[in-house]
């Protein structure tokens, strides 16, 4: 993989966003631009524990995809407070995702506030993520395809991000918004993945407090380098053609494929695994 640096800002004006990431469709990291939040101070894991530690949370870790799983069904359950502490503890791949913040704990809402970037951020949708120590998502990217403002805090985590002009490289399953997840990411088996030597993206590691743009429909993979958490706050697609393929994603995607689980159970989920293989070498004319 060809990585360069996500380009860092200490901080940024409203136009100065606009004109050099947004309207180019750029990724950047802003180092200091929420530490008058309420947030920016209180929010770590023992506080998490403090304010939802009687909350049951859905678990997700690195297992593949089943063709019993359900839509961004969890792997496992547990209490908040008993979560925080197993993060603290041990390495553990089990992760928290899209977990509604205004919607389980509403509180939380007073710690942040939704800045202004020049672009309508949706309200309705802060979300959370958790993760433990060198747990890790699957390279994938949202099926709505929106901008995404990404804010750290706790601990470190990596990233690693590529547009949509880098599909053909990245071995990515049909009616799907995942590569293949036996690729890691961190540290990529060029003999068995020869395509991803051509593919062009962009690292990065956040810290508390930093904010991550990523743009409309970029692939994302992130590591927990140490146990951490982060909210997300979107913003609709504007560009005709991704928000079509959102509508699509929404509509008819994820329904096709839940149907073709349900007909053809683990031979549709391994059909497809093999088929992003052949479909990816077959472009680049690699035998």
């Amino acid at each position: 993989m060809q990585l360069s640096p996500i380009e860092v800002r200490e901080t940024i004006t409203k136009e100065e966003f606009k004109r050099e990431f947004l309207k180019p469709q750029k990724p950047v990291v802003i180092k200091r631009f929420i530490e008058d939040w309420p947030a920016f101070e209180k929010w770590d894991l023992d506080y998490m524990a403090t304010v939802a530690g009687e909350k049951e949370v859905p678990l997700y870790d690195d297992r593949p995809v089943d063709y019993k799983d359900g839509f961004n069904e969890p792997h496992a359950k547990m209490k908040m407070s008993e979560y925080i502490d197993l993060l603290k503890r041990e390495p553990t791949k089990f992760r928290i995702f899209l977990w509604n913040i205004l919607k389980e704990v509403p509180e939380l809402q007073k710690d942040f506030s939704y800045p202004d970037f020049g672009i309508k951020l949706m309200k309705g949708l802060p979300m959370l993520f958790f993760g433990g120590e060198d747990s890790y998502t699957f390279m994938h990217y949202d099926i709505d395809l929106a901008n995404i403002f990404h804010f750290h805090f706790h601990g470190k985590k990596q990233v690693i991000l590529f547009d949509q002009e880098q599909n053909d490289y990245l071995y990515k399953i049909p009616h799907s918004l995942i590569t293949r997840e036996d690729i890691n990411f961190a540290d990529p088996d060029y003999e068995k993945w020869p395509a991803l030597k051509q593919a062009k993206g962009y690292i990065a590691d956040l810290e508390h407090g930093n904010v991550l743009y990523m743009p409309e429909g970029y692939w994302h993979y992130m590591r927990y380098i140490t146990p951490g958490f982060s909210m997300s706050l979107r913003a609709i697609a504007r560009n005709p053609k991704n928000l079509g393929k959102a509508l699509y994603n929404i509509f008819v995607m994820r329904h096709f494929d839940n149907m073709m689980r349900r007909m053809k159970g683990q031979a549709w989920i391994d059909g497809k695994n093999e088929k992003a293989v052949v479909n990816t070498h077959r472009k680049l004319g690699i035998s």
